[in-house]
C-alpha cells in the first residue's frame, strides 16, 4: 500500500531541491500497468513525447497545462484527464504534482474503442 499524500509531498520536496525544478517516482510496476506520481515546480515542464496506449493525468496538488499540437487544456487539483494519443507535453502554472497512471501495452482491442463500444450497447 502506498500513501499518496506522502508522496506528493515528498516529489514536491524533490522537485524544489532539483536543478530542473522536477521530480518522479514510479510506484506501481504491475505487467503493462503503471502509475508515477510527477512533481513540477512553477514554470517547469516536460517535454513533448509520445502517449502510450492509454493513460490518465490527475492532479493532486497545483494546476499544470497539456502542451502541444491541440493542446493547451488547464487542470487543476481534483481534475483527471484521458491524455490525448498525440505527442504531447506537460506544464506548471504553479507548484503542482500529477498522478500518471498508464498502460504500456494493450493486446486486441484497442482501450479506447473498447470503452466507446461498451459505452454504446450500455
Amino acid at each position: 500500500m502506498h500513501d499518496l499524500d506522502a508522496l506528493t509531498r515528498q516529489q514536491l520536496d524533490d522537485a524544489r531541491a532539483s536543478a530542473h525544478g522536477r521530480s518522479a517516482h514510479l510506484f506501481v510496476h504491475d505487467g503493462p500497468l503503471r502509475q508515477t506520481v510527477i512533481a513540477l515546480i512553477a514554470g517547469a515542464s516536460l517535454d513533448e513525447h509520445q502517449a502510450p496506449p492509454a493513460a490518465s493525468l490527475q492532479v493532486l496538488k497545483g494546476r499544470v497545462r497539456l502542451t502541444g499540437p491541440g493542446n493547451g487544456t488547464e487542470l487543476k487539483a481534483g481534475q483527471i484527464a484521458v491524455l490525448p494519443q498525440a505527442r504531447h507535453g506537460l506544464e506548471a502554472v504553479e507548484d503542482s504534482a500529477v498522478l500518471l497512471t498508464s498502460v504500456t501495452e494493450f493486446k486486441g482491442e484497442d482501450v479506447r474503442g473498447a470503452e466507446t463500444a461498451g459505452a454504446a450497447r450500455g
